[in-house]
């Protein structure tokens, strides 16, 4: 939404805005990317975790070896 806003008054004709703000409609992809790595980070950090507690959980008996015997 910030890139169309900036960007519109190119389109309409009407007096651009500075260059700062073309430059901080840049630092969007900036966001994204910072975002995306805490999704990483906490999808690893999940799954970390997810394998400590199927490690720590005791493994199931198998009822047929009991019955062979």
């Amino acid at each position: 939404m910030a890139t169309l806003v900036t960007v519109a008054p190119l389109f309409l004709g009407t007096d651009p805005f500075p260059t700062i703000a073309y430059a901080l409609c840049m630092l969007m992809g900036v966001g994204f990317v910072i975002a995306g790595a805490g999704l990483l980070r906490s999808i690893a950090a999940q799954r970390r975790q997810a394998r400590s507690v199927d490690a720590a959980a005791p493994a199931p008996a198998d009822p047929a070896a009991g019955s062979a015997a």
